[in-house]
């Protein structure tokens, strides 16, 4: 203890005693508040790594992304994901990933790639489009060194309706076999997601079978699925069951509540029995807080908050 804490310990000591029974009393009572203010203010421990995203917490944190960053760190929550990462500019990614180090924060997904929404772009087999793919693998490769992520999403567009969905897989595969020999030098995850046909229809990977199918043709560390519970939900329901039948090729999870994609208790989805499960297969990857807020403004945010917080309490 420096000598001035012991000072000032001494006299509040002293003064205290001067009050005889009253003053141990008052004594006890503010060890007890200063205990109960800090409690208030330590972060929560969560059991798995949830991960928030930039404008999750804006009203609440403020619009500064690297105020967003500690504000999440302040909450306990230990990881964080990005789909905008690899547009940000430079000198904001490393500025990022400075807080992210001395937070503590694990960097989470970011989208990899172009998405093409209503071209055939993988499914096709056409070089130029493969060509592109590739490139853009390799230039998040850079951005995924500079911010320290492990995983990147991909979603290999739209099917094509000309061709016969078994040669559409080939092509997929074979696009996603030479990203994986891009990605495995590095350590670097794509992570695969199928999306449910009612916010993106007529995409080729729909199906949590389907991405495990495909993994298991392209037989590389760099490429395993993103679950993305709330696709599923919509997409082919059975969650527990199809995560356990997908475990060994999953390496990322996505969450959001149906209806509405809002936070785990606003909508159908037993989050609590799910992440129960998670955790049971001992899963120490991050969980995406891919969602919206089902109420605007600060109560909303701290209610995003709160219900991780009850869908975590399953232990």
């Amino acid at each position: 203890m420096d000598r001035r804490k012991f000072i000032q310990k001494g006299a509040l000591t002293g003064s205290f005693l001067g009050l005889g029974t009253v003053g141990i009393h008052a004594m006890d009572a503010v060890v007890s508040d200063t205990a109960f203010a800090k409690a208030e203010t330590e972060p929560h421990t969560f059991n798995l790594n949830y991960a928030p995203h930039i404008g999750m917490f804006k009203e609440l944190a403020g619009e500064n992304v690297i105020d967003q960053l500690n504000f999440m760190a302040d909450q306990g929550f230990t990881s964080f994901e990005d789909n905008e990462m690899r547009n940000r500019p430079i000198p904001e990614q490393e500025a990022m990933a400075e807080v992210m180090r001395r937070r503590g924060l694990t960097m989470g997904v970011f989208v990899a790639h172009k998405i093409h929404w209503t071209k055939p772009n993988l499914a096709s087999g056409k070089q130029e489009w493969r060509d592109e793919f590739l490139a853009d693998i390799k230039s998040s490769i850079e951005v995924a060194k500079r911010v320290n992520a492990k995983w990147m999403t991909v979603v290999p567009g739209h099917v094509d309706l000309r061709q016969n969905i078994d040669f559409q897989t080939a092509n997929v595969v074979e696009s996603l076999r030479q990203a994986s020999a891009l990605l495995e030098p590095h350590g670097i995850v794509m992570v695969l997601e199928p999306l449910n046909f009612r916010n993106h229809p007529g995409l080729f990977l729909s199906k949590s079978p389907q991405a495990y199918q495909i993994c298991k043709a392209v037989n590389s560390p760099s490429c395993k699925i993103l679950f993305d519970i709330y696709h599923q939900q919509i997409q082919e329901g059975n969650l527990i069951p199809n995560i356990e039948q997908c475990w060994d090729e999953i390496a990322y999870f996505q969450i959001g509540d149906n209806p509405g994609r809002n936070e785990p208790t606003s909508g159908e989805i037993n989050y609590k029995n799910v992440f129960k499960y998670i955790h049971s297969r001992g899963f120490n990857g991050v969980l995406g807080m891919e969602h919206g807020n089902s109420i605007e403004g600060k109560e909303g945010e701290q209610r995003v908050i709160d219900a991780y917080v009850e869908s975590d309490g399953f232990l």
